[in-house]
């Protein structure tokens, strides 16, 4: 008898597991926060059900809920999943040699970052022959709104995409000098689209200063952004400046490199 049982919890189990991913899928297609009643009318589980995948769901950091607006959103523990695979399947591997030649020519440490939603993800880094600057952890999530490369990202995206970003951001005060506000950072990621670039100061670290660029594909699409870092002052931003048509050629390497994985022409979100 228990053999002839173990199929059907075996088809259970799998049935449960397709369940909860075509709620993530649910969440994910509507590109922003979502109410509940959203995601009921989109879904043919019954209410009942459905509220408890959501709950299990956030319980596992897979989906964020912000009680304030009572709005669902896909969690940290995805993004985290999400940026292992990108990493180990398409861009980070393609990137790494011209972070490491980046670095060696600046003289100092390179990132690679992707945005996932409203958060950026640390991917891949490139090191220079002398240990300088800021050196930080790769796997890292961080935020967009107070961060160089998060603002050249942010900036890069189609305006509807990038509104739906915004409304991601918590706009904590990290710093005195952070942005706290939709339409400040609005203000800034016009700026940083029309030079091509992105800075921080003193924004997300006190002390520490930034600049990044996006990188993009032939048609426009964001692929991730390049960021380098100083916190010693014995760097301004003025002197980092001086390195972005280094890291504007490096972004545009990569993106030609990239053209193998065959990206979107454009964004699609």
């Amino acid at each position: 008898m228990a053999d002839s049982k173990k199929p059907q919890r075996e088809a259970d189990g799998s049935g449960t597991v397709v369940k909860a991913l075509d709620v993530l899928d649910s969440v994910a297609r509507f590109g922003r926060p979502v109410r509940a009643s959203e995601i009921q009318a989109a879904s043919s589980l019954p209410k009942g059900t459905l509220y408890r995948f959501l709950q299990t769901l956030t319980d596992q950091n897979m989906l964020s809920y912000d009680a304030d607006r009572r709005v669902y959103f896909l969690g940290v523990r995805l993004v985290r999943l999400a940026q292992v695979a990108w990493r180990n399947f398409q861009i980070a591997p393609v990137a790494r040699p011209h972070l490491d030649a980046l670095a060696r020519k600046i003289g100092l440490a390179t990132y690679l970052s992707k945005l996932d939603g409203g958060q950026c993800v640390s991917l891949e880094r490139g090191t220079p022959d002398v240990i300088a600057g800021v050196y930080q952890d790769v796997d890292r999530v961080y935020p967009a709104y107070c961060t160089a490369v998060g603002k050249a990202m942010l900036a890069s995206l189609p305006e509807q995409a990038r509104e739906n970003a915004l409304t991601m951001q918590s706009f904590h005060p990290l710093t005195k000098s952070t942005i706290t506000d939709a339409q400040t950072l609005r203000t800034e990621l016009s700026r940083a689209r029309e030079q091509g670039y992105a800075v921080e100061d003193d924004e997300h670290v006190a002390g520490v200063i930034a600049v990044a660029v996006p990188i993009l594909s032939p048609g426009g699409m964001l692929l991730g952004g390049i960021g380098v870092f100083s916190g010693d002052r014995r760097t301004d931003l003025a002197q980092l400046k001086t390195h972005i048509p280094d890291m504007q050629q490096a972004a545009a390497d990569i993106a030609r490199d990239a053209a193998d994985w065959r990206f979107p022409d454009r964004n699609t979100r």
